[in-house]
């Protein structure tokens, strides 16, 4: 496995490729995921699954059906009010979507996360496996928070219990 501070750039035969960072000047606070899953994957979209929390609590947070709007409208809302997302892993093998099956995982530039995000103000890790990288995120010098997995396989914790989770990650940084 590879670490933040040396990520690579080479595909090897039967790695599955994650999605590129949507992150810019203006970000403060950053989710990392762990790695997308099989439905995210395909759509070429966060968080794509219909079952997945994700864009029902930033809907909650922000008071605004994400879940209507067109992928890229929900994008823009995010980079408006300094929201930024990433996975922990560029690079992995796994059969299906849970975090349990991830095999050679390999980084993404965790390290370069303040270049990206030069306002950053605080990292949230979604989920335990993403949480796994905090030893590396905390050493950015911004508060770094575990949050529950908005995954539907997060079935230990309610939609209301997540959500107060999250308001206090985003409060945090300016951005519920």
């Amino acid at each position: 496995m590879t670490t933040p501070e040396t990520p690579t750039s080479v595909e090897e035969p039967g790695l599955l490729q994650g999605l590129p960072p949507v992150i810019g000047p203006r970000t403060r606070l950053v989710v990392l995921g762990s790695f997308p899953g099989v439905a995210s994957l395909q759509a070429g979209q966060y968080y794509a699954h219909p079952r997945n929390h994700f864009w029902p609590i930033l809907s909650a947070l922000w008071d605004v059906d994400l879940r209507a709007l067109p992928y890229d409208r929900r994008i823009d809302e995010m980079r408006e009010r300094g929201l930024g997302l990433w996975d922990v892993y560029a690079h992995c093998r796994r059969e299906g979507s849970l975090d349990s099956a991830i095999e050679d995982a390999q980084y993404n530039d965790l390290a370069g996360l303040k270049r990206l995000a030069p306002g950053l103000q605080g990292i949230a890790h979604n989920g335990g496996e993403s949480a796994r990288a905090m030893r590396f995120t905390a050493t950015l010098g911004v508060p770094v928070t575990r949050l529950p997995s908005t995954s539907p396989a997060n079935a230990s914790w309610s939609f209301e219990r997540k959500l107060d989770a999250w308001r206090a990650a985003f409060e945090a940084c300016g951005i519920a």
